[in-house]
């Protein structure tokens, strides 16, 4: 299998003297959607953070490309072609549609026609201002918005939390086109179906350490699994 474009190996973090990840190990190919699942609280959050650089490694490595990033700042990392859509989406309120989706544009084949094209909702609020917006349509503007960085690798925290049945429904059918198209996507979400129609591998997460990882099918062949450690 090629080099990964981003993994951990036996990583261990957390904040200050509290120790939240103990010895995970996760990794996202070239072309792979994964999920990342576990219930609050579990370490998620800090496993995406640890692999941004937003907080350091205690113990293991994070590699980006195959090369250890422990001396890469967030913001090289970010421009090695890893973009976050965050739980809390992150848009710039007072700016209109165009001018958050311009800030980001980085070279490549995403670019205005494309982001627009994909979200339709958006180009019919072009105008608007990020808080003009409904959360749904925040939450496209901001995917929109990490896709005109033209990334290797996008991530979206709780990509469907707090949104309108339909709404959650156009988003996993984005991320279902994105699959298709070939882009690498991490998806930290509770949605076991959705989640699972879509990704090729799935981590799951309990108090800090990786405690089953496996494909979609092997997933939805276990309920016992889903029952212990997701609440399903």
């Amino acid at each position: 299998m090629s080099v990964p474009i981003i993994a951990a190996h036996g990583v261990s973090a957390g904040y200050g003297n509290s120790q939240v990840l103990r010895d995970v190990d996760f990794a996202v190919h070239a072309g792979e959607t994964i999920g990342l699942m576990g219930r609050n609280g579990m370490g998620k959050t800090t496993l995406l953070r640890t692999l941004l650089g937003l907080l350091p490694v205690q113990a293991g490595s994070v590699l980006l490309d195959g090369s250890d990033a422990a001396r890469l700042p967030a913001f090289r990392r970010a421009r090695s072609g890893i973009a976050v859509v965050p739980e809390n989406r992150g848009i710039f309120a007072s700016l209109s549609v165009m001018e958050n989706l311009r800030l980001a544009t980085r070279p490549g084949p995403w670019g205005e026609p494309r982001v627009l094209a994909l979200f339709p909702r958006l180009q019919e609020r072009h105008r608007h201002r990020g808080n003009q917006l409904s959360g749904g349509e925040q939450q496209m503007l901001a995917i929109g918005r990490a896709l005109m960085t033209n990334p290797k690798l996008l991530i979206l925290d709780e990509a469907t939390e707090g949104l309108a049945p339909l709404i959650r429904e156009e988003i996993w059918n984005c991320l279902s086109m994105l699959k298709g198209r070939g882009q690498s996507v991490l998806v930290i979400d509770k949605n076991v179906a959705n989640l699972s129609r879509i990704a090729d591998r799935h981590y799951i997460i309990e108090r800090g350490r990786t405690v089953w990882a496996g494909t979609s099918e092997q997933l939805i062949a276990e309920p016992d699994l889903q029952h212990r450690y997701l609440g399903i």
